[in-house]
């Protein structure tokens, strides 16, 4: 049974047997960071996370590679395909095979191929009023990958977000399993407001819970969002009860992130047995979302 294409969750969910289902994702993008192995580690990391996201074990992944040979030469390609061979490798997950094409511009990403239990996969139809929303990664990947690109992120906050962004979801994925969690998304492009209108049920969150990388707040006041910031604004601004929170901090809010973390809605009182991130909320149940500032 493939899962309904207007739940918008966050991987293919194929059920193959009564209690075997085959979990199946793409994601590729172009560079984000200056060293071609982080920036393959990232992709890896990236790529596998949908598969978390709904509770699965990635089995193995397929390269996707766009590079111009021509203009960069292979021992570029050869850093990012190591970079991402490493980071599949740490997650257990077999890379049998792959595409690449000529191209302008580099691009480098994974299909990823898992399995679930259909019976325990995570979705985002379920979660109930009262359930805690926990975030497992800081934000901040957005602001800083754009400064990066402007030769403005100051050395240690680069590390700190290529640290995130390489992280994996695995450990927040099989806990949250174990728990039983009604919910769940990694949150990426859409950014964190973007996820949680994907969530059944809206939320009330606290922006003060809310965890970001150290130093982005900096890049933000120098307004350093990519433009996919500000598309996700745009997009929720009318959606969200603000709490009188400025411009920067809604930004900040809808910032796009690259391999973000996992928001997880957990039942109140199982919320203590879920040890990874931080509380930043609760399901609301009418829809809504309303930031408490």
């Amino acid at each position: 049974m493939l899962n309904s294409a207007a739940a918008r969750d966050d991987a293919a969910v194929y059920r193959i047997a009564p209690n075997r289902a085959l979990v199946a994702t793409v994601d590729f993008f172009t560079p984000i960071v200056d060293d071609p192995y982080s920036y393959g580690a990232i992709a890896a990391a990236n790529s596998l996370s949908d598969v978390y996201a709904v509770g699965g074990k990635p089995l193995f992944a397929l390269g996707i590679t766009a590079f111009p040979r021509s203009k960069l030469g292979t021992g570029m390609l050869e850093k990012i395909v190591a970079g991402g061979a490493a980071k599949m490798s740490e997650a257990g997950v077999a890379v049998v095979g792959g595409h690449s094409v000529d191209d302008d511009e580099p691009k480098f990403g994974y299909t990823v191929i898992g399995e679930v239990n259909p019976r325990k996969a995570v979705g985002h139809e379920e979660a109930d009023a009262g359930d805690v929303l926990f975030l497992t990664k800081p934000l901040g990947s957005g602001l800083v990958t754009t400064a990066i690109k402007r030769g403005l992120c100051p050395p240690q906050l680069e590390a700190e977000a290529i640290a995130v962004m390489t992280e994996l979801n695995r450990a927040a994925s099989e806990q949250m399993v174990r728990v039983g969690a009604t919910a769940a998304t990694d949150v990426t492009g859409y950014g964190l407001i973007g996820h949680l209108a994907n969530l059944r049920g809206g939320a009330d969150i606290e922006f003060d819970s809310v965890p970001f990388m150290k130093g982005v707040g900096s890049l933000a006041e120098r307004d350093l969002f990519p433009d996919g910031s500000r598309r996700n604004l745009a997009a929720y601004q009318d959606r969200v009860e603000w709490g009188g929170l400025s411009e920067t901090e809604r930004l900040m809010l809808c910032d796009a992130q690259t391999s973000g973390g996992l928001l997880v809605a957990i039942p109140p009182g199982k919320a203590k047995r879920f040890k990874l991130g931080e509380r930043i909320g609760v399901v609301r149940g009418d829809g809504r979302i309303r930031v408490l500032a």
